[in-house]
C-alpha cells in the first residue's frame, strides 16, 4: 500500500524531495544534491551503497535496513523503499493540473509514445513522456519525479509482465487519459495466456471505470475502433473512437512501404505523406498518436508534420543501408503478434519493391512464453515459410522448432550467425531482423 500524507517520515521525503535536485537509486549518476533510494534487488542491495551516494554529493538517502541507518546520518529509513519511491512519485504527480497519458499495450508502446511526444511538442513545447523503456514499477515512479513541478503533457509508457502491474502503476501515476495500443500475444508465461494479457492489460481501463467522477467526464480514453476487444473492454468508459471512416482520424489510403493518406476529424485528406517507419503496424500507431493529439489542439497539419518527421531510434523498426543489404532493424524486442505484424510487412516489401531483391528473414528467439514457447516458435517459423521467405532462425527455441525444416538454417547464438556471415556473406537482399532483446540480433548488423 502507498504511503500517505498522515505519514510523517514520508512527509520527510517530501521534504527532503523538494530541497533535492532529482532523485536517483544509481550510484553513477549519485551527483550533488541528489535524493538516493537504496533500492534492492535480486543481485544487489542498495542499502549497502548509501554511504557513497552520500560521499557523492547526495542530500539524503532512503534505506530500509534499520543496522546500517544506525551507522549513517543524513538518512531516512522506510519499511519498504520500492514503495517510498512509489508514493513520493504519486505525491509529486498530484501537484500537476496537467493532461496525463498513460499508454499501455502488448505492441507498439514506445513507439506510440514517441509519435505521441512528436505530435503534441507543437502545442506543448514543455512535453515530457518515458525515458527509453522505464515503464515497469520503478521505471514509472522515475518518470513522475523527472517530469518536473509542473509539467504541461505528460506521457506515461506502462509495462507489465504479470496481471496486478497495470492496476499498480495507474495508481501511481493516476493518468487523466489512457490508451491501449492493442492485446497480443506478449509475456504469455507471466499473464497466463492470452486472455491473462486482456485482463491484466485492461486494468488500465478499470482504473477510469473505477475513478471517481470519471463517468461524468468528457473523454477518458482513446480506442482503436479497428480492434474489437478494445471496444468491450472500454465499455461504460468515456472514450473517443479512431481508426475507421466512421470515427477518423484513420488511415485512407496507404500508397507504398513508407508513404500514406489519412483523414482527420473535419474528413480533410492529407497525404500522400512520406514516414520515416512502415507497414500498417506502424501507421496504425501514427493514427493513435493523432487521435490525441487531435483531441488536445494539435492541428491537423502539425501533427503530419510531425508523425512524417519522427524517425525510430534503439533497433526499433529501422530501415538501414548496409554495404551489401537493405535492412529491417528491428530487434529490440518480439513476440507472437509482433512478428506476425513484421512478417506481413515484410512480405510485403517484396510485392512493393520496384527492383527484384531476394528477401531473408533472420528471427531470433521469443522470450517470457513459459508453456506457449515451443507451438509459438513452430507457427511463426510456419508463417514465415508460407510467405515464401528465406528464414534464418538464431536461438535454441527455433533452433528446435526449425528441425524438420531442411530449407531452414538455424544457429544457437547471435554469434555463431555472424561467424556463419563472415564466410558466406549475403549480398543484394532485403533482411529483417527480429528477434527479442536477449538475442541481441542487431549485433548481426555489421556482418549484413
Amino acid at each position: 500500500m502507498l504511503l500517505s500524507n498522515d505519514n510523517p517520515t514520508f512527509w520527510l521525503i517530501q521534504k527532503a524531495f523538494a530541497s533535492s535536485t532529482g532523485v536517483t537509486t544509481d550510484t553513477r549518476t549519485a551527483d550533488a544534491g541528489k535524493l538516493f533510494f537504496a533500492l534492492k534487488g535480486e543481485n544487489f542491495d542498495g542499502n549497502q551503497y548509501a554511504q557513497q551516494a552520500l560521499n557523492q554529493g547526495c542530500i539524503s538517502a532512503i534505506i530500509d535496513d534499520a543496522t546500517i541507518a544506525k551507522q549513517l546520518n543524513d538518512v531516512i529509513l522506510v519499511d519498504d523503499v520500492l514503495i517510498a519511491l512509489q508514493s513520493l512519485a504519486r505525491w509529486h504527480r498530484r501537484q500537476w493540473q496537467c493532461p496525463v497519458i498513460g499508454l499501455t499495450g502488448s505492441n507498439g508502446k514506445t513507439t506510440t509514445k514517441e509519435l505521441l511526444k512528436a505530435v503534441c511538442a507543437s502545442r506543448f513545447p514543455g512535453v515530457k513522456a518515458t525515458r527509453g523503456n522505464l515503464n515497469n514499477e520503478i521505471g514509472v515512479p522515475l518518470t513522475l519525479l523527472s517530469a518536473g513541478d509542473q509539467p504541461d503533457f505528460v506521457i506515461v509508457e506502462m509495462g507489465a509482465n504479470a496481471q496486478g502491474e497495470i492496476a499498480l502503476l495507474a495508481e501511481i501515476a493516476e493518468p487523466t487519459h489512457g490508451v491501449i495500443t492493442n492485446i497480443g500475444r506478449a509475456h504469455l508465461e507471466g499473464f497466463g495466456g492470452v486472455k491473462g494479457v486482456l485482463k491484466g492489460k485492461r486494468e488500465l481501463f478499470d482504473f477510469f471505470r473505477n475513478k471517481p467522477g470519471t463517468l461524468t467526464s468528457d473523454i477518458s480514453v482513446f480506442v482503436n475502433q479497428n480492434h474489437s476487444v478494445l471496444v468491450e473492454a472500454s465499455d461504460s468508459i468515456p472514450r473517443a473512437f479512431y481508426g475507421s471512416q466512421q470515427h477518423p482520424p484513420f488511415v485512407s489510403e496507404v500508397h507504398d512501404d513508407f508513404n500514406m493518406s489519412w483523414v482527420d476529424l473535419e474528413g480533410s485528406l492529407h497525404g500522400p505523406m512520406r514516414c520515416k517507419v512502415s507497414g500498417d503496424h506502424n501507421f496504425e500507431n501514427m493514427m493513435t498518436a493523432a487521435a490525441v493529439g487531435l483531441y488536445f489542439g494539435v492541428s491537423a497539419d502539425a501533427c503530419s508534420d510531425a508523425l512524417s518527421s519522427y524517425a525510430p531510434d534503439n533497433n526499433r523498426s529501422q530501415w538501414t543501408k548496409t554495404e551489401r543489404n537493405q535492412v529491417l532493424l528491428d530487434a529490440y524486442n518480439a513476440n507472437p503478434s509482433s512478428m506476425e505484424s513484421a512478417l506481413t510487412f515484410f512480405e510485403g516489401v517484396g510485392k512493393n519493391a520496384t527492383e527484384s531483391k531476394e528477401l531473408v528473414a533472420i528471427l531470433g528467439d521469443m522470450g517470457e512464453l513459459g508453456k506457449y514457447a515451443e507451438n509459438a516458435h513452430r507457427e511463426v517459423l510456419e508463417l514465415a515459410l508460407e510467405k515464401g521467405l528465406n528464414v534464418i532462425t538464431v536461438g535454441p527455441l527455433f533452433h528446435q522448432a526449425a528441425k524438420n525444416h531442411s530449407t531452414v538454417h538455424s544457429f544457437m547464438s547471435t554469434a555463431e550467425l555472424k561467424a556463419h556471415l563472415k564466410q558466406s556473406p549475403l549480398s543484394g537482399h532485403h533482411v529483417l531482423l527480429k528477434g527479442s532483446r536477449s538475442i541481441a540480433l542487431e549485433e548481426a548488423l555489421g556482418a549484413l
